[in-house]
């Protein structure tokens, strides 16, 4: 009698399983899970550069995030006695927390390595940047905050770059009437 042949698995049926392995349970694509976002720090601010650090939380802190429940509207970072600290994040307090609820707005200590710290604080030192986070997310289960060393805009700086984006949609719409036939 002959062996009967295994199907060989080309990756396209173990969606399932592959998601579920990832950490982030029920989630496809295994991409971050983004919980806040600081949408007016880029109209605010020029964003030089960004980081991943890691946020030092509590329990219910956790469970409030995995909710879906944080504002980023007031939040920003410092460098104390070289450490970075998050300042000003509201986490509200987990609806079936006891006594042992967190205070919503407590200063949250960030977990980046020695080097970065040590960069950034070389950088925010002069007086012209600053820590502003973008974005906080779930990564592989680990909450992380996106950190963005900026400079402030100006009023003119904001009133150039909502002149550029709308030139930049006018074009856009024009060529798509042009490919499309239509004479406006």
């Amino acid at each position: 009698m002959a062996k009967k042949s295994t199907p060989v698995d080309s990756g396209k049926g173990a969606g399932k399983k592959a998601a579920k392995a990832k950490g982030t349970p029920g989630r496809k694509g295994g991409g971050p899970l983004v919980v806040a976002t600081n949408r007016k720090a880029r109209h605010n601010f020029k964003i030089l550069e960004t980081y991943e650090a890691g946020l030092a939380l509590v329990g219910t802190e956790v469970k409030s995030l995995r909710e879906g429940k944080a504002s980023l509207v007031d939040a920003f970072a410092t460098v104390d006695d070289g450490e970075i600290w998050l300042r000003g994040l509201h986490i509200p307090e987990y609806t079936h927390g006891t006594w042992t609820n967190h205070a919503p707005r407590r200063t949250r200590k960030l977990l980046m390595h020695r080097g970065e710290i040590d960069s950034i604080m070389g950088k925010v030192r002069d007086g012209k940047n600053t820590l502003v986070p973008l974005q906080i997310y779930f990564s592989g289960g680990r909450a992380k905050v996106e950190l963005a060393l900026a400079t402030g805009k100006q009023d003119y700086d904001k009133r150039q770059d909502i002149k550029r984006r709308t030139e930049e949609r006018e074009v856009t719409r024009e060529l798509g009437r042009r490919v499309k036939g239509i004479n406006a």
